[in-house]
């Protein structure tokens, strides 16, 4: 066996191995490559060559902009931004079937889109939308499905850090991959809120008791309008040319603080704290960028990229069986693994191959975030639904099965994203960000 094949063999092993054990994905990433670069290069020079990959997969401007989107949502999260989104969503949706549950979707997107985070978004919306909804006699856990399944909408309505990781593995543009996001970020919203209207239609004793009159709705909008206005600063900054993605980060940060401070939600003295958990987050995804360096570097020696994109080739050339083969393998993937390392480890394998064969690297971008997300809904592993079931103190068991309504009806237009690239790609075309 060659050192190639070698490399490569130890690379893959030693990542199965220590997740199996119960290892982080960081470690199991950061461990694994260091001995596959030890040998190919040697003890010496691949501790040498390894920390230089670390140091080089993080240093980069435009990852400056994850640390302080994550501070900015943070920030949000304990601000009173929550609250104000949640309330515009309540006027937004009126008197539709299911109201409250229909609300609980706007808000998400509505906060998704401000914080960017799905975690966050399920945590906030979800602790005051869930009693609420209890309250007006939904089955707890629908009420929990609906906030789970609606969260990660954010994701995909920029700011996204997911799409800045995707853009620096891929070389895509930033700005460009963010106004892609904006129609299948709002397509899962409305996909969420069509199975609510079918559940909650057959269902007339879920109907909004709290009657707001034309004036009071329109306080809750203009009281709402500040923290809407952030998506305007930042997006619209970035797109005019105003400034970058990572100055619309720190813009967003200054923004939400200020903001914060009018509404009196948060104290000079809570500020460590959130600086602090801010800082938990940014370490986690910094470190597995920089071992991700590492993996790439060794994928590459060892030409796993390739062996992988021979392999589908041979399966089929088909260009429509491909891509429903690489969507169902993210599918898997993101059942057991957290939407940032999925999206180092598995870049740069696929997207040669979907390049290969035409599609764009943007319109892969969105469908391979849109993909997993629904990972983060998904047991094992789901972050989104486990911190939704705690929130809503229920059992993971209890709530999974009022989410197979949304699964079935998210993959199904996971499809149609997948193959009507101008859901992706016409809003960045048209604002000439990406080339026709």
């Amino acid at each position: 066996m060659d050192i190639a094949a070698l490399a490569g063999l130890v690379l893959v092993l030693g990542i199965v191995v220590l997740l199996l054990i119960g290892a982080p994905i960081s470690v199991a990433v950061g461990g694994s490559s260091a001995v596959a670069m030890i040998v190919i290069l040697g003890f010496e020079n691949g501790v040498l060559t390894s920390a230089q990959q670390i140091f080089r997969g993080i240093n980069s401007f435009p990852l400056l902009a994850i640390p302080f989107f994550v501070l900015a949502g943070v920030i949000m999260n304990n601000g009173g931004i929550a609250l104000r989104l949640i309330n515009a969503a309540k006027v937004m949706v009126g008197k539709a079937p299911g109201s409250l549950a229909q609300a609980n979707v706007a808000a998400n997107a509505l906060f998704g889109a401000v914080s960017g985070s799905a975690v966050a978004a399920a945590a906030a919306v979800g602790s005051t939308m869930g009693p609420l909804q209890a309250k007006e006699g939904y089955d707890k856990n629908f009420a929990a499905a609906t906030n789970i399944a609606s969260a990660p909408s954010g994701m995909l309505i920029p700011p996204s850090n997911l799409m800045i990781v995707y853009s620096l593995v891929s070389s895509t543009s930033i700005a460009a991959l963010f106004v892609a996001g904006y129609v299948p970020g709002i397509l899962w919203a409305v996909t969420c809120m069509v199975v609510v209207y079918l559940y909650a239609r057959k269902r007339p004793e879920l109907k909004v008791t709290e009657k707001i009159t034309l004036a009071q709705g329109a306080k809750i909008i203009l009281d709402a309008v500040p923290s809407l206005a952030l998506i305007v600063v930042v997006i619209g900054g970035i797109l005019a040319g105003y400034f970058t993605p990572t100055e619309g980060s720190c813009i967003a940060v200054v923004y939400s603080l200020v903001l914060s401070f009018i509404y009196r939600a948060i104290k000079v003295k809570e500020l460590p704290g959130i600086l602090m958990d801010a800082t938990r987050t940014t370490s986690v995804v910094m470190f597995l960028i920089g071992v991700s360096s590492v993996m790439g570097f060794v994928m590459s020696y060892a030409k796993i990229p390739a062996m992988v994109s021979n392999a589908m080739f041979q399966i089929s050339d088909n260009p429509v069986v491909l891509l429903l083969l690489i969507a169902v393998v993210l599918l898997i993937i993101g059942c057991f693994m957290d939407p940032t390392p999925a999206v180092l480890i598995f870049t740069p394998i696929f997207l040669p191959i979907v390049t290969s064969f035409g599609i764009h690297p943007v319109h892969f971008g969105i469908m391979m975030v849109f993909n997993l997300c629904i990972g983060t809904i998904t047991p094992p592993v789901g972050p989104v639904l486990f911190v939704g079931a705690k929130v809503a103190n229920l059992a993971i068991e209890d709530v999974i099965r009022r989410l197979l309504p949304f699964f079935g009806a998210l993959i199904v237009m996971l499809i149609v994203v997948i193959f009507t690239p101008a859901l992706s790609l016409w809003l960045p075309t048209t604002l000439g960000l990406v080339m026709p």
